[in-house]
Formats: structure tokens, sequence, C-alpha cells
């Protein structure tokens, strides 16, 4: 049986087909609870005790919360609203088969396992750039049904398929669309109250339809789309709106691109956090020393999911320091991650305080693991910085499986994280 905690998140993938789709969400959630939404090209005008967010190209999202002026610290978790999947190309409709079908050109967005996407009801969201007589705005699409399969080459026709055999994303993963005439842009621009004419560009990804479940024998597992990284921004955003701190300014980051490299104007390599950290510091009358100092006092979270042991290949894993679903929230080590001795204690103890189970997270050597925001956005906004997730199996693939306790550890141990007033002073933290 689902509770409710695991049927929100189950909503909020849902509701996230894309990264735009998950700012949006993450938009109506802040608006909900009060928060006033801020323009980057706009003046802000702020006060002691409100609620703010801003969005960069409709998926980034900064939101925050400043106690007073003279506030001691930052307090920042940062998690990435992207994921694998495939995205489809300009001019997207060809035929095939003699010209009995039609089939979308793709590419491949992010690292994956390109033959996980094959056989499964797939649909197609994102976003459109249309005319309008004023010039253009930029309009969320979902068609939200099964519209797509990428199908399977029947195993008569490549015995050797269980053998093992090299997947080519330009033939090997392109969706079947229709046996007729089909035209997606079309679709969309109908589906919006649009004209085909009057899309002029468009960023559009292919998604699993297939809604999350609790299975296991004592239905202690969950599987799901996108719990790399959705499960962290929907633990960070409920974390956040609980959450309240007398003396840290907190901080909720959602980043864009993660999957290819953070590396655009809306991803971790960009200025978005510096950005709204140095308006936040200007308001509160802090000059350029202020801000360092308030960003070095601080911390940030780097909430980004981790390997679970495999039940089937358990010699992956490292051969000390192994995680397991259900066993709490992860620390993450690596020469990849930003994690240290200090930042690594500091989050254990505030777990620790809260009643919050820890694991840590190394890398077997010979399989070294994908790297995280959290380096990456310290070129920008050096934040003392700690690479945390849930331990979770078959990551990247179009459904994954984690563990239905780990949500709420999650939960709990980012909102002890918002509540804790700390500060950094030299090579000690005092932790209230």
């Amino acid at each position: 049986m689902t509770d409710q905690l695991t049927n929100r998140l189950f909503d909020f993938i849902e509701s996230s087909p894309t990264a735009f789709h998950t700012i949006n969400a993450v938009r109506a959630m802040l608006l909900h609870a009060g928060f006033t939404e801020l323009s980057e090209t706009e003046p802000w005008v702020l006060e002691a005790g409100g609620g703010y967010f801003t969005t960069r190209n409709m998926s980034s999202l900064i939101a925050f919360r400043c106690p007073k002026k003279d506030f001691a610290s930052f307090s920042a978790v940062a998690p990435h609203g992207d994921s694998p999947c495939f995205k489809v190309k300009g001019s997207p409709e060809m035929k095939a088969g003699d010209g009995k079908y039609t089939k979308l050109n793709t590419e491949v967005y992010g690292g994956m396992t390109l033959n996980l996407w094959l056989d499964r009801p797939l649909s197609v969201a994102g976003r459109l750039a249309l005319r309008t007589e004023a010039g253009l705005r930029m309009q969320l699409v979902d068609l939200h049904r099964d519209l797509l399969v990428i199908p399977s080459l029947a195993i008569h026709m490549n015995r050797e398929a269980n053998n093992g055999s090299k997947t080519d994303p330009q033939r090997d993963t392109l969706p079947l669309l229709g046996t007729g005439e089909a035209d997606l842009l079309a679709m969309l621009a109908e589906h919006v109250g649009a004209k085909k004419v009057d899309v002029l560009s468009h960023e559009l990804y292919l998604y699993n339809r297939q809604r999350g479940t609790v299975y296991g024998a004592g239905e202690e597992l969950i599987a799901a789309p996108k719990l790399d990284d959705l499960e962290c921004a929907f633990s960070a955003v409920t974390a956040f709106l609980q959450s309240e701190n007398p003396e840290n300014c907190t901080v909720c980051a959602i980043f864009d691109n993660e999957e290819t490299g953070s590396a655009t104007r809306q991803g971790a390599g960009a200025t978005f956090l510096l950005d709204v950290t140095s308006r936040i510091c200007q308001w509160a009358g802090k000059d350029e020393e202020g801000r360092i100092r308030a960003i070095q006092r601080g911390m940030l979270l780097s909430a980004d999911n981790a390997h679970a042991v495999h039940p089937n290949y358990p010699d992956k894993a490292d051969p000390t320091s192994r995680c397991y679903l259900n066993g709490g929230v992860v620390v993450k080590h690596s020469t990849r991650y930003a994690t240290d001795a200090s930042t690594a204690a500091l989050f254990k103890l505030i777990c620790e305080k809260a009643g919050v189970p820890t694991q840590d997270y190394y890398n077997n050597s010979s399989a070294p693991g994908g790297g995280t925001l959290g380096l990456i956005s310290g070129s920008q906004a050096a934040f003392p910085t700690v690479d945390i997730g849930l331990a979770q199996l078959a990551m990247h693939s179009p459904y994954e499986t984690g563990g239905r306790e780990d949500l709420r550890h999650m939960i709990d141990a980012m909102t002890a994280f918002y509540r804790s007033v700390f500060a950094w002073e030299g090579n000690a933290c005092r932790l209230g």
C-alpha cells in the first residue's frame, strides 16, 4: 500500500517529464506556500523573513529565505532537475519501412543504457518557442499520452541479442510514431492552441509514461522514472518549505543540465547561484567581504543519488564502503566529489542529532562513478560542500529502484540541516 509521502513523490515525478516541467512543479509549490517570484531582469525588493524565488531559462530555480539582514551564513541544498533521455531533433519525422511508417529522429541526452528504453510506452514533452504579435513566447507542452514505442528487433532476426550487441543511437533507438502520415510539431502546436507555422523552435524530450510503484515482499521498495535526481529535488523542496532558521539564509537551488556537464547558463557551472547570493547580500548591506564570509561560514548539500550494492553484482561495489537500500542518507566520497572530512563530519553530526541514519559511499576503484554538481558549482560560489544522495539501483535506467524508507530519511536530514544554526570559524564549526 502506497503511503501519502510516497504518492506525493510519484505525483511530483509524473508532473515533471522534463526539467522545464520540474521547475514549473516546484514553482507551483512555492507560490502555494506564499513565496514571491522575482525576475532576474528586474530590481529586487526584499524584506526580512520573506520567501522568494527566481528561475533561469525555465529549467533552473533558486528559492531563499532571509531571516534578517545581518544573517550569519547561507545554508544551501542543490539537486538537479534533468535526467538522461532522448531529445527530439529538428524536423524529426522520418519515413521508414517502404514509406509505411513514420518514426522520429532523436539524439541521446546524458549517459544511459540505451536498450532499456525499448518496448516501453513513451510520450513527448518540453517547450515550444511560439511566434506572437508582440514577438515570441515560450510554451510548456506535454502530450501526456502513450504516443511512441521504440520497437526492439525480434530475437529471430538477431540471434546474438543475448550475447551482447552494440546499440546504434541513430538506428536502433528511433521511436515509432505511426503507420501513416504524422506531424509531431503540428500535434504539439494544436495541443497548446497554436499553429505549426508559429513554432519557431523547440526543445522536446521523450519520457517514460509508467507511474512509480511500491514493491517488495514487505512493500519496502519503490520503482519510478527519474529517481535520479527528482527524489532529491522533491526532498529538498519539501524540507525547505517546512524549515525556518533564525540565523542563516536558507537556499534551495535546482539546476539543469547536470547530466551533460552543467556548463550551460542554467547549469551549476554558471553564475546563477553566485548571482542570487550576491543580490541577497547587496540587499542585506554586506560588502564583497561580507558575501565571501557568509558563503564560507555556510555549507551546501550537493544532492544526487548514489549506487546501492547490487544483488546480482555485489563485486561492483567498493569492498569496504557499501551502501544499501533503506540504509539511510549516503555521504559520497570520491576525488570527483566535493566532500571533505570537515563537511562530511558536520553533515553526519546534524543527522546524528536528528536521528537520521547515514552511510558512506566510495566508488570501486576499478569502476569510477559519475560526477556531481558539487565540484562544478564550487567554481563559481565556493561553498564548503558535501555530496549526499540516496542509495538506488539501475541508475540512469528509464525505471529505477530505491528504498521506500530512504525518502523520509532524506527529507528529515535536509530539514535538520536547514534548521541548524552553524557557522564555520577557521578550522572549527559552531553548531547550535
